[in-house]
């Protein structure tokens, strides 16, 4: 009999034990995982917190996108409006459109998705284009404004002149980011930091329980993306950053360089002392409009806009006089 209990009391121990071990297993904290890829031309990478692979996930929504508002995709909405091809636009589309015009107005100008003709003559967009001069960038600029764009009421894109193209690159990835991250909140994820070429968007704690570290990079030359030098590091959680420079996509013709930066109202890639414009909003594309704009508009008139607008916070680097690297940013940044 002493036997029989022992027996059941060891039975009872080790029925005890494995309980407490599922249960403990099922209560355990979700590991962090890691997602990455190439998307627009550029690597993406996302941390996030959860006990399920999101990769599958991430791809066929970042799939999606890039079937909107990639110009490099033929069949992509804008390269459909592009063509002059009628077409309803998709929302994703319609999401950019309506922040561009937002942004275009707010800035006066400075952020405008109509410069592709531009872009493309400069070299840097979707079309090869060869060194312009002074009679081609004041005809193309013809063709600019996006007072000449509007969206009707049945999501049709519609032109001043058929010959004008968009390029929403300056505020798309931004966007791309927030869609990934409102995808892995509708899974249930609450820590997470999703990063699309430098463009990123975080929420919740770091894997070490922290605010997410972000760095900005100091704004040296370099095309290959090889320098990892850091000018600033932000500690930041629900909230997104994004940073322009001209110091990656640029070239020399003669001896001068000519960045990718287009100021609208000119034609030509802007000529000034700001060298990176980093913003933190609430949302990516938002961060990432006004951080072309603020390349635009140069260091005094980015910074005087900033700090009238409580919706962000920017930081900017620029070269003083002798070519030295000063700093400057908004009061809450």
């Amino acid at each position: 009999m002493e036997k029989k209990h022992r027996r059941n009391f060891a039975w009872l121990a080790i029925f005890t034990l494995a309980t407490i071990a599922i249960l403990a297993r099922h209560n355990a904290p979700a590991p962090y995982q890691k997602a990455s890829g190439l998307i627009f031309g550029t690597m993406y990478s996302v941390t996030y917190q959860s006990k399920t692979d999101l990769k599958s996930s991430i791809d066929s929504m970042l799939k999606v996108f890039d079937g909107s508002l990639s110009p490099f995709n033929d069949t992509a909405t804008i390269s459909r409006i592009n063509r002059n091809e009628r077409v309803i636009a998709d929302e994703l589309f319609a999401t950019v459109f309506r922040k561009s015009m937002e942004v275009s107005e707010a800035t006066g100008g400075a952020f405008d998705i109509t410069v592709a003709p531009l872009v493309n003559a400069w070299g840097f967009g979707f079309k090869q284009g060869s060194f312009p001069d002074s009679m081609m960038v004041d005809s193309l600029l013809q063709l600019t404004g996006y007072e000449k764009v509007s969206m009707n009421e049945q999501g049709e894109v519609v032109k001043q002149d058929e010959r004008m193209m968009l390029n929403c690159s300056a505020i798309a990835k931004g966007y791309a980011v927030d869609v990934i991250a409102n995808l892995l909140k509708s899974k249930g994820v609450k820590n997470m930091m999703v990063d699309i070429g430098g463009e990123v968007v975080v929420h919740g704690k770091n894997p070490k329980e922290k605010k997410w570290r972000i760095g900005i990079n100091k704004p040296v030359d370099d095309s290959l993306a090889t320098n990892q030098e850091l000018e600033r590091i932000v500690e930041i959680t629900d909230a997104a950053i994004a940073t322009s420079g001209n110091y990656r996509n640029f070239y020399y013709n003669n001896g001068k360089k000519y960045a990718h930066t287009i100021d609208p109202s000119t034609g030509y890639p802007v000529q000034h002392s700001l060298l990176s414009a980093t913003v933190v909003a609430n949302d990516c594309m938002t961060a990432d409009a006004y951080a072309t704009a603020f390349m635009v508009m140069g260091v005094e008139k980015a910074l005087e806009m900033a700090e009238s607008n409580p919706a962000i916070e920017a930081f900017f680097i620029f070269s003083n006089e002798e070519g030295n690297l000063q700093t400057c940013q908004t009061s809450g940044f």
